[in-house]
């Protein structure tokens, strides 16, 4: 158990704006509560920002922006590897925050401190080794220079599932490139990215490079912001419906866009596949925080030979899980976000089993207090339920079966997402083929979770555009510029 306190941890959590390197209130001290989701108590009061608090925001990052772009690569460097420091040694703090905020269980929190983290190790070798070229033209009348420019001033909307993570995928190659930042957290899980900011300032860190506004009324507040000219890009994750009305918005200034949107994974077990290694990556792909992950498996389809056997297994692990407060450390599934997610969940079930489905384990809200909802299994899911087609963000596991690859392929690749897939078999060349025929953008052969700092991270159709992560990710950051010498 952490040595940590929540009182005293909560104390130290600012709940203020930042903006222009300074923590202010918000305009007329309008105010906003956090609540932990396993109690419902409220747990912090912090500001709520405004439409003019927004705009302030932008002022600073822009008046920020030249001076960035021009701190050398290695100060860049230097301060995101200090925040990565910082975030090591205050990996208690942090992951303590993430389940009091959020709910997951602390052993989770702890992984995303790690993940989180390695996020800003990552893009602070990456901000030296931003490259261009130089060479003759094939004519031979002038010589070439390729060079990479910082896009500008930029704006994240991060999601409430992974509080510190998704700060860090987007605030880290932003930085490193030369981008100066307004960032809005989610409503629901705000403190953690407050938090995270105040170790940014303690890594030196300049005034206005970083702003960050919370708020109760998003639209309103990030709207203005958005339209305004010069802001040159945009950075959301979060549901493909939000997506979809922020591009439309950012197509009015012609921004440069990330969009991770939503996820309806398919996990696909074949009748060759190693079933000790199957049932663990599901367990992982699956319960890994709670289920509220757009990388969570959504549809297991698995081959009729193994579908009992698979269902099984997988609904004994299940029903040996501790379902609690995420402070407890022997608790595995932690409480939904909130009373609409778990209704959600309720939905979902009911009308799986109205078509035939059956409930091997779990299936039920859980009464009392918070927002819980018992880890779930259910098989013999048929074609057309809305537990195959939408995205369940919940502890709750949907079998269905299938005869042949092709088979196994149309299915999983029969839906408008297409982020992440999971795929088991011992056939090489299997897995090989599934490689190019699964319209995902990332793909995890025999293993249960696939993000990683340095891996390109994003997916293909509605699922989102763009990558974050990896060699790939700081190139969001960036813009080319040509220019031409004459030979003589």
């Amino acid at each position: 158990m952490t040595d940590v306190t929540e009182t005293d941890l909560l104390e130290r959590v600012p709940t203020q704006l930042f903006i222009g390197g300074e923590w202010v209130d918000a305009t007329g001290g309008r105010t906003l509560e956090v609540h932990d989701p396993a109690t419902g108590r409220t747990i912090r009061t912090i500001a709520d920002a405004s439409p003019e608090d927004g705009m302030r925001a932008l002022d600073a990052a822009v008046a920020a922006q030249e001076a960035w772009a021009a701190t050398a690569p290695r100060t860049r460097s230097d301060i995101l590897r200090r925040a990565f420091d910082l975030v090591q040694e205050h990996k208690e703090d942090l992951a303590l925050l993430m389940t009091l905020e959020m709910g997951k269980p602390l052993a989770e929190a702890r992984g995303e401190v790690a993940y989180g983290g390695e996020f800003l190790r990552w893009f602070s070798e990456e901000a030296v080794r931003i490259a261009g070229r130089y060479g003759l033209n094939p004519e031979g009348t002038g010589r070439m220079v390729v060079s990479q420019r910082p896009v500008g001033p930029s704006f994240f909307i991060t999601p409430w599932n992974f509080p510190l993570a998704m700060a860090t995928r987007k605030i880290a190659p932003a930085l490193a490139a030369g981008c100066t930042v307004v960032i809005k957290p989610p409503e629901l899980t705000p403190l953690t990215t407050l938090f995270f900011v105040k170790l940014l300032v303690d890594a030196g860190l300049p005034a206005g490079v970083v702003n960050v506004f919370t708020t109760s009324t998003s639209s309103a507040v990030s709207g203005p912001v958005i339209a305004d000219p010069r802001l040159r890009k945009l950075s959301f994750t979060g549901s493909t419906e939000v997506g979809r009305k922020l591009i439309s918005q950012a197509a009015e200034g012609v921004l440069r866009v990330s969009m991770e949107l939503g996820g309806n994974a398919p996990f696909v077990v074949f009748d060759d596949a190693d079933l000790d290694k199957a049932v663990e990556g599901a367990i992982l792909a699956k319960f890994r925080n709670i289920g509220q992950a757009c990388t969570a498996a959504n549809r297991f389809i698995v081959h009729r030979s193994v579908v009992d056997e698979f269902a099984q297994r997988v609904s004994a692990r299940v029903q040996a899980m501790r379902v609690g407060r995420g402070t407890d450390e022997a608790v595995q599934i932690g409480p939904l976000i909130d009373a609409k997610a778990v209704a959600k969940a309720s939905e979902l079930v009911a009308d799986a089993v109205e078509r035939g489905a059956k409930v091997l384990a779990g299936g039920n809200a859980i009464p009392g207090e918070g927002t819980f909802f018992e880890p779930t299994v259910v098989t013999e899911v048929a074609a057309g339920s809305d537990i195959l087609r939408e995205e369940i963000f919940g502890p709750v596991l949907a079998i269905a079966a299938f005869d042949d690859e092709d088979e196994a392929v149309r299915l999983a690749n029969d839906t408008e997402y297409g982020l992440v897939s999971y795929v088991f078999t011992e056939d090489l060349q299997r897995g090989l083929r599934m490689i190019d025929r699964l319209e995902t953008g990332m793909m995890g052969l025999n293993v249960g979770v696939v993000s990683n700092a340095a891996a390109p991270f994003g997916g293909v159709k509605q699922s989102g555009v763009g990558r974050e992560g990896g060699l790939e990710g700081i190139h969001e950051y960036l813009s080319t510029k040509y220019t031409l010498i004459p030979a003589d």
